[in-house]
């Protein structure tokens, strides 16, 4: 879930687990199909936009009510790509969604259709989307432009002046959101998008569609069929959301996963002691990281990486271990050789927010803030990350203060959906063991929910998006699903098993390190990986 690109993960302590409990009113799903129904129907002007890579790629636009209350007042745009099938006969349109929620979804259309076998996308219009505030949609969100311009306060809270500054900032943002977009951010949440999803649908001329979705996608996708199960044809969650812990709930959960995966990569450092030379013994290791966070937090590498950016250029690890590679090297010239510039380097090419990291942030928090209450009290957040904090420090106050903007959310929130549902055609589900943005208990609950689903497990895999990711037995079982729609059947909580994607090697010790990502990953799941972002 979480940040795109330089967005990362958060979450605030409230009483999640009392939210998503509470199941979603029937009237407010009757309704949602009602209004969806009763606005008239428009359709979409497709215009070639294609490049080297996606030279069938198509765009378009549609607009959409701001208020499905109200179909025939004020109207939005949305911006959509399209791969037309070039089968003799198509399956429909296949609905495509990177998460975030804030993430844009008009590269992941082209990604998609290339990335499926041949015969398999060839049967589909792969339709990638811009949700409602998101990039080529407009309005656009832009809270405040350079939020996360460094150098930030230490994330860490260890001084009142520390916790003071964090808690302006918070508020600053939270209230340029509401002066800016007051009359847009009641209506920039996850119900009003699927509203979108079904108005696109219509505008299709489908009378079901296909969806596929990651990460926060996969919530997106579960309220989908929750409000109108009767226009599913197919649907695949890859990397999923608990449905039950949002948002609060989920975003503490990612702190203790992304702590383990953190470990894993000191771990994959200190057995590679012959490239990096940080010693062979990982908590010795992990040692090294938090004294260079700490001299980081007195000292910031050239003005830009201090303790908070040195946690923006780490957490992507944990999102797909394709970064170890350059993380590590960066790690150690800056241990062994006292370069700063390396972290520069690193900070610039993996953790900087552009205006399109803005944007992600801006509609994250308005979802995210909008979708589910908070707590409003800040004692109950000092009180709940200080004890997470204690058990899984790595990113529990980095987390914390990403989310803190809904402590003071301008607007008022609503009830997450009940997702479990019944009335559904088989669903695909892939989940990955130690997925640390959305954890391998999410798939399970999700499963559980979705009676007559099936779950695929990556077992092992601690990578973020798993499927079109170089993993033949994960990317079979999606290809089957999408050709006939049959899914396999277990005896136990995951109806089939599939071994974990390697993990990559370390640069040879004589390799300059890069000036852009290393490619450690396959081409494709490197592709995915930066179209996926940090959505936390």
């Amino acid at each position: 879930m979480r940040r795109s690109a330089a967005v990362l993960c958060g979450v605030t302590v409230v009483l999640a687990g009392t939210l998503a409990a509470a199941p979603a009113n029937a009237g407010a799903a009757r309704s949602a199909n009602t209004a969806a129904l009763t606005t008239a129907a428009a359709k979409i002007t497709w215009k070639k936009c294609g490049t080297d890579d996606a030279p069938t790629l198509q765009c378009g636009s549609l607009k959409v009510p701001l208020d499905y209350a109200k179909p025939q007042g004020k109207q939005i745009t949305l911006a959509l790509s399209r791969v037309p099938h070039t089968a003799p006969k198509s399956q429909g349109p296949l609905l495509v969604n990177p998460g975030g929620p804030g993430g844009s979804g008009l590269s992941l259309a082209p990604f998609v259709a290339s990335s499926l076998p041949k015969r398999v996308a060839a049967q589909y219009d792969v339709i990638g989307f811009d949700p409602r505030g998101v990039g080529e949609s407009q309005p656009a969100l832009d809270c405040k432009p350079g939020y996360f311009d460094p150098v930030r306060p230490d994330s860490v809270p260890s001084t009142p002046a520390l916790e003071k500054a964090n808690l302006a900032r918070a508020k600053s943002f939270a209230q340029a959101c509401g002066a800016k977009y007051k009359d847009v951010l009641p209506y920039i949440d996850t119900v009003s998008a699927v509203k979108d999803m079904d108005s696109i649908r219509k505008a299709l001329g489908a009378r079901k569609i296909n969806y596929f979705g990651y990460s926060y996608g996969t919530y997106l996708g579960a309220v989908y069929a929750k409000l109108f199960p009767e226009r599913v044809r197919r649907l695949v969650l890859d990397s999923i959301v608990d449905p039950t812990g949002v948002w609060y709930d989920d975003n503490i959960q990612q702190d203790y996963a992304f702590d383990k995966r953190h470990k894993a990569l000191m771990a994959w450092i200190a057995k590679y002691d012959s490239t990096y030379k940080l010693g062979t013994n990982p908590k010795k290791v992990e040692a090294k990281w938090y004294a260079m966070r700490a001299a980081l937090a007195k000292k910031s590498a050239g003005g830009k990486v201090g303790a908070s950016e040195l946690e923006d250029i780490f957490i992507p690890g944990g999102y797909n271990n394709g970064y170890w590679p350059t993380l590590a090297k960066t790690f150690a010239a800056y241990v062994n050789d006292h370069d700063t510039a390396a972290l520069v380097k690193a900070y610039d090419n993996i953790a900087a927010i552009d205006a399109s990291g803005d944007n992600g942030y801006s509609v994250y928090t308005s979802v995210q803030c909008r979708d589910a209450s908070w707590p409003r009290d800040w004692k109950q957040w000092r009180k709940d990350n200080w004890a997470v904090y204690e058990k899984a420090p790595f990113m529990a106050w980095n987390n914390a203060w990403y989310n803190a903007p809904c402590a003071f959310w301008p607007t008022k929130t609503l009830k997450p959906v009940n997702v479990a549902n019944s009335k559904l055609p088989p669903v695909l589900l892939f989940q990955a063991t130690d997925d640390a943005a959305t954890p391998y208990q999410g798939g399970v609950t999700m499963h559980r929910l979705l009676k007559g689903s099936s779950l695929v497990v990556e077992q092992g895999g601690g990578n973020h998006g798993i499927t079109l990711s170089g993993n033949a037995c994960l990317d079979k079982h999606l290809a089957t699903y999408l050709t006939n729609g049959k899914v396999p059947h277990g005896n136990g909580v995951a109806d089939a098993v599939c071994k974990k994607t390697p993990d990559p090697k370390p640069q040879p010790a004589t390799q300059k390190a890069p000036s852009t990502l290393q490619p450690a990953v396959a081409a494709v799941g490197d592709g995915l990986r930066g179209i996926l972002g940090f959505g936390r």
